[in-house]
């Protein structure tokens, strides 16, 4: 509990003490939501991601809310990770690892405290886990009874995933089990369908000769993770298990956002006694020397798949920005796993006065990193998306030009904005299709 002694910014303020400690005392009582050991595999593969022999997936919604919780909901958020890390794995030619921002992703950092409008100021909306978007007094109070529902929440939206990813839902003999209806009509329905076609031989090669196992490949290992912002929360639910090291038993991959990675805040104090692989988001406000002392403080013993560094930094500035950090991070003699955050240095305002992000800027950015890990030497181990697997209209572009005018349709989110199914779907297409021209041409300036 040594984070309590430093300043923890972004954290919500109960009016009722009481009420608080005695929601987060039950908390603490409850049975965890994942396994130390899990954790562990999960550390184990991401170390192989910072060696360039695996690449994670890592994508979910913004800010989940409890009506999320939703059989075919949490089915579609698994369908599109699962088609994503077919079309990754064809194209990369190496393990995906998926992760989702599900079950706890219920809480939000904001800009400001508090919000106005017409001349009624309230505390700001800051998740499910604190409060309801509803604009009343009652709704934007802080409820410690959100705490035990999120725990609820996520426990039902992890079983409803196990009982999917265990049971022959992402059966590879059944890749069209995952088709979404876009499939049919999208431009890129011929790239899924070779790809389909091409798994399924590969598939009947293995077990007619060279004699796998075919229940082995009924299933998928499936990972959680969510920002670790609501510091009590996290706390109730960190345990002391038989290894003798203290996890975070809410998620496999708890990270620390931008505006809570200050070194000697309570995050980082935090983050710093638990033994999960953990994340850091870094950005254009992140210096060399303030990356330099959470190495120190967060990776001190250079623990294989311990550090995961995950860079969003807007498409206009990452030129600029990640190349001190790589350097730096070279410069510690310390192993991570960089990710591509293409998400949030993105965000901007339609002419319309919405939320939103443009297709093109968040595929140039990611496009950006491959190269610039390439040309530093670097290893870009995975990407990291908000989106959603249902069909929203949050994002401009991609394949079926979505434009400011359509925003309206169907826009969903109480934060951020999504990728939805399709554009998702053709992102990983198109991170395949850039990795397997580099490959080839890789290989063809060998040959010669």
């Amino acid at each position: 509990m040594s984070w309590k002694a430093k300043p923890a910014l972004q954290q919500p303020n109960y009016p009722d003490p009481a009420r608080l400690k005695s929601a987060l005392e039950a908390l603490s009582l409850l049975p965890p939501l994942v396994t130390w050991w899990e954790a562990e595999t999960l550390k184990s593969q991401l170390a192989e991601a910072a060696q360039g022999k695996r690449f994670l997936l890592q994508g979910g919604d913004c800010a989940e809310r409890f009506s999320d919780c939703d059989a075919t909901r949490i089915a579609n958020k698994l369908k599109i990770l699962l088609q994503m890390s077919l079309v990754l794995t064809q194209g990369l030619n190496k393990p995906v690892t998926r992760m989702g921002r599900i079950a706890g992703q219920y809480a939000k950092p904001r800009t400001d405290d508090l919000e106005t409008r017409n001349g009624v100021t309230l505390p700001a909306y800051r998740g499910d886990l604190v409060n309801r978007p509803e604009f009343t007094a009652a709704d934007r109070t802080p409820d410690p009874s959100l705490l035990l529902r999120a725990y609820e929440r996520a426990a039902l939206t992890l079983n409803h995933i196990r009982a999917l990813a265990q049971g022959g839902f992402a059966d590879l003999h059944h890749p069209e089990y995952w088709d979404l209806d876009f499939v049919h009509h999208s431009p890129w329905k011929d790239d899924y369908q070779q790809l389909v076609h091409a798994i399924g031989e590969a598939l009947r090669f293995m077990e007619n000769i060279l004699g796998v196992n075919p229940a082995a490949l009924r299933t998928v290992e499936f990972f959680t993770c969510h920002e670790g912002l609501h510091l009590s929360y996290e706390a109730a639910q960190t345990r002391q298990v038989e290894n003798g090291r203290w996890y975070n038993l809410s998620t496999h991959f708890p990270w620390i956002g931008v505006r809570t990675s200050d070194p000697e805040g309570a995050h980082t104090e935090y983050f710093r006694g638990i033994a999960n692989p953990i994340g850091v988001k870094i950005g254009p406000s992140t210096t060399p020397e303030t990356l330099a002392r959470l190495l120190d403080t967060l990776h001190p013993d250079n623990e294989p798949g311990r550090l995961t560094l995950i860079h969003r930094c807007g498409a206009a500035r990452i030129a600029g920005v990640l190349p001190p950090l790589i350097e730096t991070v070279r410069a510690s003699g310390k192993t991570v796993a960089w990710v591509a955050d293409p998400m949030h240095g993105n965000t901007l305002t339609s002419t319309q006065g919405v939320k939103t992000r443009r297709f093109s800027d968040i595929l140039s950015e990611l496009e950006q990193a491959m190269d610039l890990h390439a040309s530093l030497g670097s290893v870009l181990a995975g990407v990291h998306f908000e989106l959603t697997g249902d069909n929203v209209t949050e994002c401009t572009g991609g394949a079926r030009g979505l434009s400011d005018e359509d925003l309206g349709i169907a826009y969903q989110s109480e934060v951020d904005p999504r990728l939805n199914y399709e554009q998702a779907l053709e992102m990983s297409l198109r991170i395949a299709r850039r990795i397997t021209r580099r490959r080839y041409t890789e290989a063809h300036g060998e040959a010669k």
